[in-house]
């Protein structure tokens, strides 16, 4: 069995983050792609996002490199475990040789090594790979040990796919196939109530939140002519409903800085109960697009300096 601690690190909970890179100010998305519904490759970009989701559930981050490959062995099997733990824990996976600032930053000294990390606390949990078996037992005893300091959070799925165990191929999560199914065939009322059920079950389902914001952006937007909600929207500047209608049109096309600023414009010449509306209706466009893309970063900035 590896080696297990509890001992912090020399420095625990004060992670150097001056030297990583921030993400670019155009760029999309939120980092490398996942692979397994509780699983996220972890770099300079998305490396703050990564602990602070352990403010609500754990994080484990597996540090490995293409010249061991012990902690490759080790990330795999993590892999396999994050699925049967459900949200129990998130795998960030961290190739120390792609992004050797982290690794500089959390002090690794070297591979393999796991680290837990919970309410923004990193604590080195594992030094060597083992069985199976013995990882499935030592985590168990890991989340017991904060569920009763009272520390007993899930994380959603951090995309709508998991991984087939036989094939080893990403499948849709069977939670989403309903209103998946329901959009494929053109029927969005459906896929509304369908993601509206899997809110209700788990507000903390943000693939859950993202989807259902997007169904309603769908619904809203059936049978509207662009041309004549545009034309609306330039005869009538302050009609917040003319305007939220060609920003959601506006982020169905892709044109999503286009949406946000109409809103928050729309926001900065309004007050009381229609800037309240315009600013609530922007919000659910944040949800369509993701909180941790960067527009919707920059989008939030602008809309706080419009409303104080």
């Amino acid at each position: 069995m590896g080696r297990m601690t509890q001992q912090p690190f020399s420095r625990p909970g004060a992670i150097d983050l001056s030297g990583l890179q921030q993400p670019a100010a155009g760029a999309a998305g939120a980092g490398p792609g996942t692979s397994g519904a509780y699983v996220v490759d972890v770099d300079e970009q998305n490396f703050q996002s990564v602990l602070e989701s352990s403010m609500n559930a754990a994080v484990l981050l597996s540090f490995y490199s293409a010249r061991s490959p012990e902690s490759g062995t080790l990330t795999d099997d993590l892999q396999t475990l994050s699925n049967e733990f459900e949200g129990k824990f998130l795998l960030g996976r961290v190739d120390i040789d792609a992004s050797p600032q982290i690794a500089q930053a959390m002090q690794i000294p070297s591979v393999p090594l796991v680290v837990l990390v919970a309410q923004g606390r990193p604590m080195p949990l594992l030094q060597n790979a083992a069985p199976l078996t013995e990882l499935r037992a030592a985590i168990t005893q890991v989340l017991q040990q904060l569920t009763t300091g009272g520390f007993a959070g899930r994380h959603a799925p951090r995309a709508g796919s998991v991984v087939d165990e036989e094939t080893g191929e990403e499948v849709i999560d069977p939670r989403y196939v309903p209103a998946q199914d329901a959009l494929e065939r053109g029927d969005v009322d459906a896929a509304v109530a369908e993601y509206q059920k899997l809110v209700e079950a788990n507000a903390g389902d943000t693939e859950a939140v993202a989807g259902l914001a997007m169904a309603k952006l769908l619904q809203r937007t059936q049978g509207v002519d662009l041309n004549e909600a545009r034309a609306a929207a330039a005869a009538s500047p302050d009609d917040v409903d003319a305007q939220t209608l060609v920003a959601d049109l506006d982020l169905l096309g892709g044109h999503v800085e286009d949406s946000f600023d109409r809103l928050i414009n729309l926001v900065r010449r309004t007050s009381e109960g229609d800037r309240d509306k315009a600013r609530t209706h922007l919000i659910s466009l944040f949800g369509a697009v993701g909180n941790e893309d960067p527009r919707v970063q920059r989008a939030r900035r602008d809309l706080t300096s419009a409303l104080f």
